[in-house]
């Protein structure tokens, strides 16, 4: 058995005398907003030790008590080991049945197995505040100074409370994982290996007899979960064992492991520390972090680069186009554009919009003057070649139209659920449409005409928990070939290949599209509801409007 040597140092802290009596106190929770009509009993014990000024750091178990964790804690706490933590054990939710024939409505696995960020929530908004107010101590707020722990499901959902919410939680002991194909567990280690690393650290422990049933083993999928969080630059440990699907091995192995997890406090934890990380997202992104460019927008869309690397985009219910420089100063483009959606300049010179409120396609010039290209066209986004030819999606028609420069127009496309953002290839040879209502992109080879064929769904894109698609959007391109989407999962990049390499979010969740841009290309604007937001990435973008660049071939 591998058993990690652990650094035991004692944590400085700085305490003011806010509660020094120790006590247990346990009390049934049935206000529930977020798992409405359960029910379910809540221990909390509080340490023989004064608060810090910030309040008391907490630990937070599912399924109860486990571990011996109160006594361990009291122990640790003494000997100066562990800081002062207030224990919080959770049970998990029943609804009651409504007579005896009947039975109670067992929500264990719906708040445990699930992949989303509901129970973070839960416990963080619902859970915490009445702990402080039954027990009258006061928790910190500060995510460093929060943990969770549990065994089976409850240590899948212990992880994935740190993972989905790292804002909230980030400690976290698990045993015996349900890492496994139970509401989308398995995806874990994949989306470990595709995201960007939290500032999260992680202690694991199983045992290679350990269940092996219909929905996976548990054995491989907690191996598989250490192997990810390794390649991806976390905190981890481990403490792997021969035993089964039981918390005798978590329970001898807890004490050791959790000074591992409180070690170093009260500094914080950071994500990636001397990166390590192996993941394409961290070489992609490096170390510079999102900027914001403006906010107070209605909904902004569609930004464009222009030839100089300054950047334009549309405030749709505003009808208003606004042009960031490449000094840096915000300004008006043009106003009253019939709710201008998508841009994007041509070989022109000009600057080109789906005028969707009007059902047109237009052009500005330098001066901000516009002139319809071609009418009829409920469009969403578009794409302009080299050539001058564009490409236009209809979501409402599920249409994708062809415009040449002489205003002249034909349907190139139908069928797609619903046609979002458009984008050519690097090399300007195929042509990418999103279905904002689906999993996949499709793509087209550009016939010599104008005219599309070969359509396939190639680009498969991961989905948010809880959703049925991946409501793609706003589409870029690198010189490598990379293809950057806006999803609801965040921006995710694939390969010419049609895989997805990586995702990463912005600081508000949300993003509806994307462009490179700035002098040297190497600037990713995203437009993300009311606000716009830039980040410099170790990668350059493409234009279409300037000649089609050959990227490598990709590994296959």
């Amino acid at each position: 058995m591998h058993r990690p040597t652990l650094l035991l140092a004692a944590a400085s802290l700085s305490l003011a005398s806010l509660h020094a009596a120790p006590h247990t106190l346990k009390f049934n929770f049935e206000q529930a907003k977020l798992y409405p009509g359960t029910t379910r009993e809540i221990t909390v014990h509080v340490p023989d030790a004064p608060a810090p000024d910030k309040g008391y750091p907490v630990m937070v178990f599912q399924d109860g008590v486990q571990y011996g964790a109160p006594g361990v804690f009291d122990k640790l706490i003494a000997e100066k080991k562990l800081p002062p933590i207030v224990g919080v054990f959770i049970t998990p939710g029943r609804i009651p049945a409504p007579d005896k024939n009947s039975l109670d409505r067992f929500n264990r696995s719906y708040e445990y197995d699930n992949i989303s960020d509901t129970y973070a929530r839960f416990v963080a908004e619902e859970v915490l505040p009445e702990v402080a107010l039954r027990a009258k101590v006061k928790l910190s707020d500060n995510p460093d100074d929060r943990g969770l722990g549990g065994q089976s499901s409850g240590g899948i959902c212990a992880y994935n409370a740190a993972f989905q919410r790292p804002d909230l939680f980030r400690r976290v002991f698990c045993g015996i994982g349900t890492f496994v194909n139970i509401r989308g567990g398995d995806s874990l280690p994949k989306l470990v290996r595709l995201q960007e690393a939290k500032p999260v650290r992680v202690f694991l422990v199983d045992g290679s007899a350990d269940q092996n049933i219909y929905a996976g083993d548990w054995w491989m999928a907690n191996q598989m979960m250490e192997r990810a969080l390794v390649f991806s630059g976390y905190e981890v440990r481990h403490d792997w064992g021969d035993g089964g699907h039981e918390g005798k091995h978590a329970g001898r192995v807890f004490p050791e492991a959790v000074q591992w997890l409180w070690e170093g406090w009260p500094a914080g934890l950071r994500a990636n520390p001397e990166n390590k990380s192996k993941a394409p997202v961290a070489a992609l992104l490096g170390d510079s972090p999102w900027e914001k460019v403006g906010e107070g927008y209605g909904f902004t869309e569609g930004p464009a680069v222009a030839p100089d690397g300054g950047i334009f985009f549309s405030d749709i219910p505003a009808s208003k186009i606004h042009h960031l420089g490449s000094d840096g100063k915000l300004s008006v483009f043009a106003e009253n554009t019939n709710r201008a959606n998508g841009l994007m300049f041509g070989p022109d010179g000009r600057l080109y919009a789906c005028a969707s409120g009007a059902k047109q396609v237009t052009a500005y010039t330098a001066d901000g003057k516009a002139s319809v290209v071609a009418e009829g066209i409920e469009g969403n986004d578009l794409a302009v070649s080299a050539k001058g030819d564009i490409y236009v999606t209809e979501p409402s028609a599920k249409k994708v139209w062809l415009v040449r420069k002489d205003g002249a127009k034909q349907v190139v496309d139908e069928g797609i659920s619903r046609p979002n953002g458009v984008l050519f290839t690097p090399d300007q040879s195929q042509l990418i449409v999103a279905d904002s209502a689906g999993v996949y992109l499709w793509i087209f080879t550009v016939k010599p005409d104008g005219t599309l064929a070969n359509k396939q769904k190639y680009h498969y894109l991961h989905i948010r928990d809880g959703l049925t698609s991946s409501s793609a959007d706003g589409m870029t391109v690198d010189t490598e070939g990379r293809l950057y989407v806006a999803t609801s999962y965040g921006i995710q990049f694939l390969d010419q290949a049609g895989r997805v390499n990586g995702m990463f979010s912005t600081p508000n969740d949300k993003v509806s599209n994307l462009v490179f841009g700035g002098p040297e290309r190497d600037i990713l604007y995203a437009t993300c509801g009311d606000m716009v937001f830039k980040r410099r990435l170790k990668a350059k973008g493409v234009n279409s409007f300037e000649a089609p660049v050959l990227p490598p071939k990709p590994r296959l």
